[in-house]
């Protein structure tokens, strides 16, 4: 599928990423322009490439309030664990994140993957070789990717997640990658 280019709101970037968030999490708007964001909100899109399976996806996930599963599927599919293939369900709020990042990076770029969902065997594997890798990990839920972003260093990425407040936010800056989940707020 193509990537739609998303027109600019009539709002501060700052402003648009709060309520657009606010919107894809369900949390409410606090400001007055909704009918701008939820303009912006019509088609939400993605550009992966997988450094793991050397494969790329360009995929519309959502329409409005609306997300489409069969793109849901693909995406599923696209993040299944590399090692084992075991494929997961993926927390579409994983993906309004990435989308909400991705706006404020400026749409420009490609979220360079290194890990998607994980199955439990690969979780463990990583646990005794990194111990820093959690045991009950969110990538074991598919609610977490660990992310490169072409249109920004990981520095840009990770204080923009931050500024978001939405889900966790893991900087591994040695590593080479900014971890995202939607699971609740933290920092790490």
């Amino acid at each position: 599928m193509v990537t739609e280019k998303n027109s600019q709101p009539a709002l501060s970037r700052r402003s648009f990423l709060l309520a657009s968030t606010q919107i894809v999490l369900g949390l409410g708007v606090v400001s007055a322009p909704t009918l701008a964001c939820a303009k912006a909100l019509d088609r939400r899109s993605l550009s992966f490439f997988h450094t793991r399976t050397q494969k790329e996806l360009r995929i519309t996930y959502a329409s409005g309030k609306a997300y489409d599963r069969k793109a849901l599927t693909e995406i599923n599919r696209f993040l299944r664990d590399y090692q084992t293939g075991q494929v997961h369900v993926i927390d579409p709020k994983l993906l309004d994140i990435l989308w909400a990042v991705q706006g404020e990076m400026g749409n420009k770029g490609v979220y360079e993957v290194i890990s998607g969902y994980r199955s439990p065997k690969t979780n463990r594997g990583l646990r005794r070789g990194h111990p820093g890798v959690a045991s009950h990990s969110l990538h074991m839920k598919g609610k977490a990717v660990d992310i490169r972003f072409s249109g920004g260093n990981l520095s840009q990425v990770y204080k923009c997640a931050l500024a978001m407040q939405s889900g966790g936010i893991g900087y591994y800056p040695a590593d080479g990658f900014v971890h995202l989940d939607s699971g609740q707020f933290r920092t790490w």
